[in-house]
């Protein structure tokens, strides 16, 4: 069932359980998408309020502060009308009767005492926002004195949004953090690539045809990183996965609107929004090395970085000389956080190359290697 044994999480997002992504699969009509979604949905937005999974998640992130104590005073007031409001619909026929997740049903096997051990380990991982912002201050500040200039207001205040929002939301929560950061960094190449099909079907533009496979290899890359957070729990949570999905919709359209515009400036936040990544995950790393280095890699982690076909993961290193140099180990939780880091340093070095126009140049010497083979 995609079930991975290792945490026992399954997905919650894009309307399957399993965490794999099948091949070739073809979807059914948005119309029976959108209705099989909704009550999906609607399904585990009650079950948030009836089983209140804001209460476990307030216990996580322990808020301080009065806009935050604030934020879930209102919170919970809203689950203590809303769950009674939906047992009485349901007792009414209404609504359907509501079960507990599948998840749970995870708990209960022959690995249940395995399972139940790594999730503890999971829940006990930290991160310091601080750390995250000293380091990335630091690096800033270094880039600075060797002559790079500064990004402007069009990309700083975007990027900025995006990186409080994650402090304020999943504080306390790496996991979901990373989730959440690696559904919106989806979105970049997702813009680039439609942006890229329009001037080409346009006929305005067609010499971005080897730009459209880096930035899909940039995508499938980030794909697995989430997919990876997803077998770790990153979307167990219903507000999570709301907050995620709709920011990830606003985001696409702000950076088409940018990359219609200038593609350079494009890229410029994208290289931030990376860098901060590779902050990220150093910081976590550091803070959490030997905790890390006692869990498994989950499979989908194995079958990405290990697996027969890494064509795509060759394709979006654009600053390696010689394809298929790169190829990282996976012995536990911690490779996998590491070949992550590494893999976010490396869209940052794409995205420098892109915005620079050095691109092609990195492109052709790839296949100059290739050839002599």
């Amino acid at each position: 069932m995609g079930l991975f044994m290792d945490y026992g999480f399954y997905t919650r997002t894009g309307g399957r359980e399993e965490v794999v992504v099948e091949a070739g699969q073809v979807p059914a009509s948005a119309v029976d998408l959108a209705r099989s979604n909704f009550s999906r949905e609607l399904k585990a937005l009650r079950r948030s309020f009836r089983y209140n999974e804001y209460a476990r998640i307030e216990q996580e992130m322990h808020p301080s502060g009065f806009f935050a104590k604030l934020g879930w005073a209102v919170g919970r007031g809203l689950v203590a009308i809303f769950t009674p409001l939906d047992v009485k619909l349901e007792e009414a026929g209404v609504l359907p009767k509501l079960r507990p997740s599948k998840q749970i049903e995870a708990l209960m096997g022959e690995d249940a005492p395995r399972i139940v051990e790594n999730r503890k380990k999971l829940a006990s991982l930290k991160l310091s926002n601080k750390k995250v912002w000293d380091r990335e201050h630091a690096r800033r500040a270094a880039e600075k004195a060797a002559g790079k200039p500064e990004p402007g207001l069009a990309v700083n205040i975007p990027y900025l949004s995006v990186c409080v929002l994650l402090d304020y939301l999943f504080d306390n929560r790496p996991i979901q953090r990373f989730w959440f950061l690696e559904t919106v960094a989806r979105m970049p190449y997702f813009a680039y690539t439609s942006c890229l099909h329009l001037y080409e079907s346009l006929g305005w533009w067609r010499a971005g045809a080897e730009l459209r496979r880096v930035h899909n290899a940039e995508e499938w890359n980030e794909l697995q990183h989430l997919l990876i957070m997803e077998s770790l729990g990153g979307d167990k949570n219903w507000i999570d996965r709301f907050m995620a999905q709709h920011a990830a919709v606003i985001y696409y359209w702000i950076l088409v609107a940018m990359y219609t515009l200038s593609p350079p400036t494009s890229y410029a936040f994208s290289e931030l929004v990376e860098g901060h990544a590779v902050d990220t995950y150093a910081e976590f790393l550091d803070e959490n090395e030997e905790l890390l280095k006692s869990l498994p890699a989950p499979k989908v982690a194995r079958d990405y970085y290990a697996g027969p076909d890494l064509y795509l993961f060759d394709s979006f290193q654009t600053s390696m000389p010689q394809r298929g140099t790169r190829r990282p180990k996976i012995n536990n939780l911690y490779d996998v956080f590491v070949a992550i880091r590494d893999d976010e340093d490396e869209h940052i070095k794409t995205m420098v190359a892109c915005k620079e126009g050095e691109v092609q140049e990195s492109l052709s010497k790839q296949r100059e290697e290739l050839l002599k083979k």
